[in-house]
């Protein structure tokens, strides 16, 4: 028996990251693109701003139903298989979105290319725990996500928000995750829980032990999708208060939304720097309260200036926050079981939060609202940090389980 705290674990390596982070940023990729995708809809179907909206929706709730419904699968040794099914049904329906002129098409193909993010969602989520380290590797692939999120925002517009731009963008990150989905890490060869639990199965130790992370899992997971809506009605109701609020113009905005793209990748490096050496809960809980705090700041800010360094400054956090409970999640489970429907999870809080933040924008008013939203952050810290205690002894405890990269190294 190996006692290495990180064993059953893999070193990060270009290969496997290459495919674990492309396979993330495809499944992803439609919720950074959801603007474009409805200035795309608008003009190609003839559809309102609303009925854009609601396509869009229902796009990545999609995504999060079918990421919830397979990552079971991906903790096992289906995940190659998911992955490659939902980003070759990303290629085949977002293909089709893109260059059918047909809104029966567009739609249909839309909502099915969704559901094939799911599988990559999902997928991705899993491999995140296959590494040694997982605090690292969310800030590596943080860092990544964010850079080339950031050239496709930049280029899209240049390019012009047409349909095979906007959808076809979706159905080339498709193609290029199925390309490297070779390289995708698999679960832990023999019992994929034994890195998470040490001691001999069927033993009052061992199920109690199990309980305790499926209870943690399971809290980790819904506080995550509360967290989401939290953090997403701000970020979708960030126009409407700056301008009510501050007097934020259209420019102003701009230049909130792009620090705060540059925010979330200074944090990305720094996660990268630190890794684990700060331990997950202490950092975590820090980053839930300063982040409340600066939500509920936004809501009293009447200076344009100060409004748009508070919303940055509240993103940076938001962003390094949210890859510290990714890392949390690998922690608990070196087979994906938790990292796995962790993305999908968000996306079900994430999606509904433009209907969710302008309900409670225009129940509470600019006040109400931040306040509501900071104080709810803060609730939230309590039962994170307990399950993010746990990964962390999770994590350290000893192993007996070795891990595979891919099929690939099976054959070898």
């Amino acid at each position: 028996m190996s006692h290495a705290p990180h064993a059953g674990r893999i070193p990060l390596r270009l290969p496997s990251a290459s495919a674990t982070f492309a396979i993330a940023i495809a499944g992803y990729l439609g919720v950074n693109l959801s603007p474009y995708m409805i200035t795309a809809l608008e003009a190609s179907i003839g559809v309102d701003f609303i009925t854009a909206g609601w396509i869009v929706t229902g796009v990545l709730l999609a995504t999060a139903i079918v990421g919830l419904s397979v990552a079971p699968l991906c903790a096992g040794r289906s995940r190659l298989s998911v992955a490659r099914g939902g980003l070759l049904l990303g290629v085949l329906a977002f293909g089709a979105a893109a260059l059918v002129p047909s809104p029966a098409v567009i739609i249909a193909g839309l909502l099915v290319g969704g559901a094939g993010a799911g599988g990559a969602v999902a997928a991705s989520g899993a491999a995140f725990a296959a590494f040694i380290n997982p605090d690292r590797v969310a800030g590596f692939n943080g860092l990544a996500n964010r850079a080339i999120i950031t050239v496709v925002l930049a280029v899209l517009p240049v390019l012009g928000l047409a349909p095979i731009n906007v959808f076809g963008a979706l159905a080339l990150f498709s193609l290029i995750g199925l390309v490297l989905s070779g390289w995708l890490p698999q679960v832990p060869v023999g019992n994929p829980q034994a890195a998470a639990l040490p001691m001999p199965s069927g033993t009052p130790a061992h199920r109690s032990a199990d309980r305790r992370v499926t209870i943690a899992g399971f809290t980790l997971l819904v506080v995550f999708a509360l967290w989401a809506v939290t953090e997403d009605s701000l970020w979708a109701m960030g126009g409407v208060l700056g301008e009510s609020q501050a007097g934020v113009t259209p420019e102003g905005l701009g230049l909130a939304l792009s620090g705060a793209t540059a925010g979330g990748l200074i944090g990305s490096v720094l996660l990268m720097i630190v890794g684990d050496k700060l331990g997950r809960a202490v950092p975590l809980a820090v980053l839930m309260l300063l982040g409340s705090a600066l939500k509920i700041a936004t809501g009293f800010a009447t200076d344009p200036t100060v409004f748009i360094v508070l919303f940055i400054a509240w993103n940076t956090v938001y962003a390094v926050a949210f890859m510290y409970f990714v890392a949390v999640s690998a922690a608990l489970s070196a087979d994906g079981r938790w990292s796995g429907p962790l993305l999908a999870v968000y996306l079900v809080g994430s999606s509904l939060t433009p209907i969710i933040g302008a309900a409670l924008l225009a129940w509470l008013g600019n006040h109400g609202f931040t306040i509501f939203l900071g104080v709810s952050s803060m609730l939230l810290a309590v039962p994170t940090v307990a399950v993010a205690v746990l990964a962390t002894r999770l994590y350290r405890a000893p192993s007996v389980t070795a891990p595979v990269e891919s099929p690939d190294v099976l054959a070898k």
